[in-house]
C-alpha cells in the first residue's frame, strides 16, 4: 500500500494520475495494465466502471509490485473505501467531501479529496486528505488554482478535468 507521503512524492515527480472509466470492464483492465506498463505510475479506476473492484483486483494481481499505484476513484460512501482497499486499491479519489474521505483515512488509504472552494480545501485537509483534488479545474483554470494556493501554500492540489463531454 502507498503511504500519503509516497503518493505525494509520485504526484510531485510525475504530475499525472490517469483516470480509467468506461462501460467495458475488460477494456478498463487492459487500459490500466497498458498505462502502468507504459510507465504511468498512478492510475485511478472510477467506480462508475462496471465491476470496478474486479478490475482493480485483476490489475493489481497481474501487475504485481508495478500495480502499487492502482487506486479507486469516484469513492463516495463509507463502504466504498475499505471495500476497494480489500480489492487492492492503494489510494482513493473522491469527487467531493463525502463519507468516502473519512472512511479512506480510517482505512489507512491515502486520499485525494475533491474540493473546489477554499473552505472545501481546508475541510479536506482537516479530514486527513493527502491532497486536494481541485474539481472541476476547468471551471476556474490556472488563475483560480494560483488564487487558492496563495493563502493555502501548504496544501497539495491536484487539478482534475471537468472540460470533457
Amino acid at each position: 500500500m502507498l503511504t500519503s507521503q509516497e503518493l505525494r512524492d509520485q504526484l510531485a515527480a510525475h504530475r499525472l494520475v490517469a483516470i480509467v472509466r468506461g462501460a467495458d470492464p475488460d477494456a478498463a483492465l487492459r487500459t490500466v495494465v497498458t498505462l502502468v506498463t507504459a510507465g504511468v505510475p498512478l492510475v485511478e479506476v472510477s467506480l462508475n466502471t462496471p465491476d470496478a473492484p474486479k478490475v482493480i483486483a485483476a490489475a493489481t494481481a497481474e501487475l504485481g509490485a508495478a500495480g502499487l499505484g492502482v487506486g479507486a476513484g469516484t469513492v463516495r460512501t463509507a463502504d466504498d473505501a475499505p471495500a476497494r482497499r480489500d480489492a487492492g486499491a492503494t489510494f482513493v479519489v473522491t469527487p467531493g467531501l463525502s463519507a468516502g474521505v473519512t472512511a479512506a483515512v480510517d482505512a489507512g488509504l491515502p486520499v485525494l479529496a475533491g474540493a473546489f472552494t477554499a473552505t472545501e480545501a481546508l475541510a479536506a485537509d482537516a479530514a486527513g486528505a493527502t491532497a486536494v483534488k481541485l474539481f472541476p479545474a476547468s471551471a476556474g483554470g490556472p488563475s483560480y488554482l494560483r488564487a487558492l494556493r496563495d493563502p493555502l501554500p501548504d496544501l497539495h492540489f491536484v487539478p482534475v478535468g471537468g472540460g470533457g463531454s
